[in-house]
C-alpha cells in the first residue's frame, strides 16, 4: 500500500468516526471501498474450510486495514463502523489481543454494535472469543496472554453477559497463572466455579490447592 493511499484511509476513517450515523455523506466512496474490500476478504474466508488456515488468512489480511484502524481510533468520534468492528473480531481470532484491546475499549465506550452476522452482544463476543482463543492456544502449547485477559476482564466488568461466558474468561486466566502464581490462579478458578459450577475446573483447583498446601508444609 502506498503512503498516499494509507494517508487517505486514515483520514476517511477519522471523518467517518466523527459521524453520528453511518457516515454515508462523508467520504462515502472511501468507506464503500473499504466495505468492498471487506466483503471480498469475507468471501475468500468462506472458501477456506480449515480453521487454522482461516486464521492464517486473517493474519495476512489484517495489515491492509491498519491505516483505517489508526484513523478511526485517533479521531475517537464514536461513529458506527462495520470495518473497524469486523477487524476487531479478526484480531481476537488471530490471538492479537494487544491490537484488539484499544478497539474494544473504544467500541464499549461509544456503545458500538457488531455487524449483523454476529449474534452476540459486543462484550459477550469479545470475552468469549478471547477466552476460547487463549484456551485453544494453550492446547497447542502456546502461552496464555494473562495480561490481555485481565485487561478485558477489567474493561467488561460492568457489562452484562451470561455467567458461563465470564466463567470461561476467569478459567483461562487461572490456567495462565497456574504455573507462576498459584494463589492467584486458585482465586480465579474459584470465581469461575462460583459463576458456573460445571465449568470443568474442580479437579484443577483441587490439584492446585494440594500443591500450595504441600509447599506450605515444607517451610
Amino acid at each position: 500500500m502506498s503512503p498516499a493511499k494509507a494517508h487517505l484511509l486514515r483520514m476517511t476513517a477519522a471523518q467517518l468516526s466523527k459521524e453520528s450515523g453511518s457516515g454515508a455523506h462523508v467520504n462515502a466512496s472511501g468507506y464503500a471501498l473499504m466495505l468492498h474490500k471487506l466483503a471480498s476478504d469475507k468471501r475468500r474466508l468462506k472458501q477456506i474450510q480449515s480453521l487454522s488456515r482461516k486464521i492464517d488468512a486473517k493474519r495476512e489480511m489484517l495489515p491492509d486495514y491498519a491505516p483505517w484502524i489508526s484513523g478511526a481510533l485517533s479521531a475517537q468520534g464514536g461513529g458506527q463502523d462495520e470495518v473497524l468492528m469486523t477487524v476487531m473480531v479478526w484480531m481476537i481470532d488471530t490471538g492479537n489481543f494487544t491490537a484488539a484491546l484499544p478497539i474494544v475499549r473504544y467500541a464499549i465506550k461509544h456503545k458500538l454494535f457488531l455487524p449483523d452476522q454476529y449474534q452476540r452482544t459486543l462484550s459477550c463476543l469479545v470475552v468469549e472469543e478471547m477466552a476460547d482463543t487463549a484456551m485453544n492456544g494453550r492446547a497447542l502449547g502456546e502461552v496464555i496472554d494473562v495480561a490481555g485477559l485481565q485487561e478485558i476482564a477489567e474493561i467488561t466488568q460492568a457489562e452484562d453477559m451470561p455467567d458461563q461466558v465470564k466463567a470461561k474468561l476467569f478459567k483461562a486466566i487461572a490456567y495462565g497463572l497456574s504455573e507462576h502464581n498459584k494463589p492467584a490462579a486458585a482465586d480465579y478458578f474459584r470465581q469461575a466455579l462460583a459463576l458456573h459450577p460445571k465449568c470443568g475446573v474442580i479437579k484443577d483447583l483441587e490439584k492446585l490447592e494440594r500443591e500450595m498446601k504441600n509447599k506450605a508444609a515444607e517451610k
